[in-house]
């Protein structure tokens, strides 16, 4: 800051640029501030314009390294907005020989107090109040020396290769594990959806078998009334023996003819079918003597 940046100097002139200052000195001494502009400089009497100063917000950015509580070696990149301070740019250009070098210091010492209390997920939730105390205690300081401190971003933190290329595993799995979780949930909802959707035709296959055997029912009883009123000398058992028979020659044509059918072996002779009603009369007959004896005891 004390090279002298004016855009118009000769040996009685001063011209500083827009929002620089320059600082005169008479005879080595600090004599008064040149504003923007053109300035008669007195060079006879050993005036002379001795730097200036810029009035523009400047950045300066400051790699700092540093280990964690948790012993994690990390880099961090500060970045601090400052400026003069108008009504201080004596001090500004008398009190600091490099300001940069100055801010730089404090925010090294800054860093390697606050980051080594805090483990590495704790610096990075918290660059925030890291940034804000190294600005509380930049503009304490440098306020003595006629500098602002505008604002302090924390830009990066870098661990070392390895423990970034170890977050990295360790999230791919974290994200992994939450993928095979919800790949599961999946499969165990399709199961889920694939049982209820056999039961639901389960459910109604039984009913279309209940309503066709209900049919038959209906059907059978209707022909065997229709065959005893056109003939009206035979008895119902011989009718509905006559309509097995039917149904039996009906099972076997749709055996020969169907292209999948398995091989069934059946008594093709037409007592067959009787032996057939025989047994299911039988059955009917025994279930109807178990519940009669069970009614009397019962009783």
């Amino acid at each position: 800051m004390r090279d002298f940046c004016c855009s118009c100097c000769c040996c009685c002139m001063a011209c500083p640029e827009q929002e620089t200052v320059a600082i005169v000195e008479k005879c080595g001494e600090f004599s008064h501030i040149a504003q923007p502009g053109f300035n008669f400089i007195n060079c006879c009497c050993g005036v002379s314009v001795a730097g200036s100063l810029s009035l523009r917000v400047q950045q300066l950015d400051v790699k700092c390294e540093t280990k964690t509580q948790d012993n994690v070696f990390m880099t961090l990149v500060i970045s601090v907005q400052y400026q003069v301070r108008k009504d201080a740019l004596y001090d500004a250009y008398y009190k600091l020989t490099n300001a940069k070098q100055q801010i730089s210091a404090y925010v090294f010492d800054e860093v390697r107090a606050a980051v080594p209390k805090l483990t590495l997920d704790d610096a990075y939730e918290l660059k925030d109040e890291i940034a804000k105390t190294i600005k509380d205690a930049l503009a304490k300081n440098m306020s003595t020396y006629g500098y602002m401190i505008i604002h302090v971003l924390v830009n990066d933190l870098m661990p070392a290769q390895k423990v970034r290329e170890a977050m990295n595993e360790i999230n791919a799995a974290r994200r992994l594990r939450v993928a095979a979780a919800e790949k599961a949930e999946a499969q165990k909802l399709a199961v889920v959806k694939a049982a209820e959707a056999e039961a639901e035709a389960k459910f109604l296959h039984g009913q279309g078998i209940a309503r066709q055997r209900q049919a038959i029912i209906h059907g059978l009883r209707d022909s065997v009334a229709d065959f005893q009123h056109g003939v009206e000398s035979v008895s119902s058992k011989e009718v509905l023996s006559l309509m097995l028979i039917t149904q039996y020659f009906d099972t076997l044509k749709d055996l020969g003819t169907h292209n999948n059918a398995s091989t069934v072996f059946l008594n093709h002779a037409p007592s067959g079918v009787s032996d057939i009603a025989a047994q299911i009369r039988q059955s009917f007959m025994e279930a109807t003597a178990a519940d009669v004896g069970r009614k009397n005891k019962t009783s």
